[in-house]
């Protein structure tokens, strides 16, 4: 999918589409009234009948209208003509897009930019066009034999020419956030049988070797036994594929700066363990490794943006199967930390494996430490699929992912990390258990995780409900990967 900037007269444009802006006063935006004008009041004859009212979202193509030379025209609802919030000015670009995919055009000119976004410039505008539209039109194919129908080619965006700049900018951010979204949504949406913890290791030397800034190292199950790593290798025990803890190491600010590290949770298959799921849907458990595709979907797009600050993307990764070396309930295991666990429940095994990997993480003497994980069902219940639940040692840290969320709306909700909550994974057999009861699920959860930051700012993204869509959109979303670029852009500037 290519993007460009377009400021040739509309008029004049050979595009399959064009895209334009109408409102329910019935008034016409700037490139809707330039095509109005060629066209002798087309578009605002039409706009006065039943057809489309402008309401935000709302789509209609006209076909061959006189005095235009694109073949078509794509009328896009934006509401009443004031102001757009963000998540509007979303739903205006993916409505236009899901239009412009169900037509099987294989090229557009978007004019909606000109659009005006509370509080967002036009570079920022851009980006999330593309952002969108990237993301709409995103379709996982690798082993499907039959051919795909014609899809999108070319997407341009129209401004003046004082606006190619700004747009120019827009879209090289917009590519590298929906490049970083499209590989985390590749690598969850792939199967088990491909996806193991030996393809993360080989994406991430991938990634080291396409950016000069990145650097790598995995370590093998003897060097994790060698550290200690007594929780992470015992949910690895019942696997036939070697556990992994991978480490990307994205230099981009000054040597001596303390790094942002992500600690993403890689379960490649989560069966339950001994504790066993059931089957229905566990084919969705190939998502439960979507907290380390996210870690590697954010360090590729802050690359290819040459952001100014030290990243650092840790990886554990391993499947949970039931085996007669697996795990069983009443284990104790003692973690890197020294802290020994009662394992009380096999398929609470993310935050065994995180816990060794928040541990490792200290050596790098992190400003701040965030872990991303599908962690807990109770998150589901919850929040549902809207919000990624938040839980934070540090209310600024807190309040940056918050904020970075509200941006790009990939939302996060914060919930509380009280003291309170800790006696509920006390043991009689171990410094903790690794489950707490049914209430509280997720905090006490993050609960379990922040025993092991304890000196560090840390924050906790339980992304159980927004990873992944099930039913008929069946498929990896690429969350929290715009959330996390966008934190980490603010880090580069304010951190």
């Amino acid at each position: 999918m290519e993007f460009t900037v377009n400021c040739n007269d509309l008029s004049q444009q050979t595009s399959a589409c064009i895209i334009v802006a109408v409102f329910t006063s019935g008034q016409l935006g700037p490139a809707a009234q330039s095509l109005d004008k060629a066209s002798n009041g087309a578009i605002l004859n039409l706009l006065s009948g039943p057809d489309i009212k402008g309401r935000t979202g709302e789509t209609l193509m006209l076909h061959q209208l006189a005095g235009i030379s694109s073949p078509r025209i794509l009328l896009v609802g934006c509401g009443d003509d004031a102001p757009l919030s963000n998540a509007d000015f979303r739903k205006i670009v993916s409505s236009a897009t899901a239009a412009l995919a169900a037509s099987g055009i294989s090229d557009a000119l978007s004019t909606l930019c000109e659009l005006t976004v509370d509080g967002r410039d036009l570079v920022e505008k851009a980006s999330q066009h593309i952002e969108v539209s990237a993301s709409k039109l995103y379709r996982f194919t690798l082993f499907k034999k039959e051919e795909s129908p014609l899809q999108m080619q070319q997407l341009d965006l129209y401004g003046d020419i004082v606006d190619s700049a700004a747009l120019a900018q827009g879209i090289e951010q917009g590519k590298a956030i929906a490049a970083g979204v499209t590989l985390c949504r590749d690598l969850g949406n792939m199967p088990a049988n491909v996806c193991t913890p030996s393809h993360l290791a080989n994406v991430a030397r991938e990634l080291a070797s396409e950016f000069s800034a990145l650097a790598v190292d995995v370590l093998e199950e003897k060097d994790m036994e060698e550290l200690n790593m007594g929780a992470l290798l015992s949910v690895a025990r019942g696997s036939r594929e070697d556990a992994k803890l991978i480490t990307l190491n994205y230099q981009g600010g000054k040597q001596e700066d303390a790094p942002q590290v992500l600690v993403g949770k890689g379960v490649t298959f989560d069966s339950g363990g001994i504790s066993i799921k059931p089957s229905a849907a566990m084919d969705e458990m190939k998502y439960d490794m979507c907290g380390a595709a996210s870690v590697l979907g954010t360090i590729k797009a802050i690359a290819t943006l040459q952001l100014p600050l030290n990243v650092v993307g840790i990886i554990p990764t391993t499947e949970n199967m039931p085996d007669g070396k697996a795990s069983k309930p009443g284990d104790v295991v003692v973690s890197m930390s020294g802290q020994s666990i009662e394992v009380l429940n096999t398929d609470a095994e993310g935050r065994l494996i995180l816990c060794d990997a928040l541990t490792y993480s200290a050596r790098f003497k992190p400003a701040r430490i965030i872990d991303i994980a599908t962690l807990t069902g109770a998150c589901v219940i919850a929040l549902g699929g809207h919000a990624t639940g938040l839980l934070a040692n540090d209310d600024a840290l807190a309040n940056d992912l918050l904020s970075a969320g509200e941006a790009t709306q990939d939302r996060a909700w914060r919930l509380p990390l009280w003291d309170e909550y800790q006696k509920q994974i006390d043991s009689n057999f171990a410094d903790m258990g690794n489950v707490g009861g049914r209430e509280a699920g997720t905090v006490t959860a993050a609960c379990f995780l922040s025993r092991f930051t304890k000196e560090q700012r840390g924050a906790h993204l339980d992304i159980a409900g927004t990873a992944w869509l099930g039913g008929k959109e069946k498929g990896a979303t690429g969350r929290p990967v715009p959330l996390l670029v966008q934190y980490l852009r603010e880090c580069s500037q304010d951190c």
